[in-house]
């Protein structure tokens, strides 16, 4: 049986990313209440397997796992893209104009904004996690409340779901990386299907340095599918570049590997892995 260890509870959309990527699989949630601890599990565990969002195609990129994910030397053994759609569910028996508040995660309330201007007398409160907001509806019996959550959730709780897919814009995507101690990693790949790598470095601070890099990736026909620059603390102006790439041969990628090295500071590979599948 494998062991995931996610942000968030049964129900949340962490959790039916993991069950969706290991579909037929036997797996038990180890569910975290922050990213931070989701990686420390890993640390005091080697043989647990994250799943962690790390962008979505409407809040963008979640920096500080970019960090998490750096700090802890684990590898990307994969990815997952999973269609994000929202729900709005009460107790059984609610009715939509008995709601005096709703709750939710920030940024499902966020993308949900043209479905919450309908309720301008209602009280919007953030919480921790959509999945969370089910569950505490549902334990406290919270008459009139309301969360902004996944259907799962929601049928996880027992809860009636009034409205779906109520998410402003349809096409909303998390794209979770699924991570393990390098030294467990072997099982989980497919070596024949890598066709992604994610990697980090610097580069000197000189005129054109970035350019050149990319410049060796378009001359080896490798796609550069992400760039995301975070400082690097204590060192002003300087900056660590995340980047994946896709290829179609791997050993084109190895060469282009070989040539950007002399070119950057501090190039590390995150991860190689097979490029994931988009839930519908």
């Amino acid at each position: 049986m494998k062991r995931v260890a996610i942000q968030g509870i049964a129900g949340s959309y962490h959790d039916v990313a993991s069950r969706s990527y290991f579909e037929g699989e036997d797996i038990e949630i180890v569910p975290c209440s922050s990213f931070k601890e989701v990686f420390a599990c890993l640390h005091k565990d080697p043989t647990l397997i994250a799943l962690v969002a790390i962008e979505n195609t409407i809040a963008g990129s979640l920096l500080p796992n970019y960090e998490l994910l750096r700090e802890s030397h684990l590898t990307v053994v994969g990815e997952y893209k999973l269609h994000i759609t929202h729900s709005f569910a009460a107790l059984k028996g609610t009715k939509i104009e008995d709601i005096v508040e709703i709750g939710s995660h920030p940024i499902a309330l966020m993308q949900c904004a043209d479905f919450l201007n309908q309720f301008p007398n209602v009280r919007v409160v953030e919480k921790n996690d959509t999945a969370y907001s089910a569950r505490e509806i549902a334990e406290k019996k919270l008459v009139g409340h309301a969360a902004i959550c996944g259907a799962t959730a929601a049928e996880t709780y027992g809860l009636e779901i009034l409205e779906r897919g109520i998410e402003t814009n349809k096409r909303n995507f998390t794209r979770f990386l699924v991570l393990a101690d390098r030294w467990n990693a072997e099982p989980l790949l497919d070596r024949k299907k890598c066709n992604k790598a994610s990697l980090v470095f610097a580069v000197p601070h000189t005129s054109g340095s970035l350019c050149k890099v990319l410049s060796t990736l378009w001359f080896y026909n490798i796609n550069l599918s992400k760039i995301q620059s975070l400082p690097i603390i204590g060192r002003e102006w300087e900056y660590l570049f995340y980047v994946d790439l896709t290829f179609d041969n791997y050993m084109e990628y190895r060469q282009a590997l070989d040539a950007i090295r002399p070119l950057t500071k501090e190039c590390n590979i995150l991860g190689e892995y097979e490029e994931g599948r988009q839930s519908v």
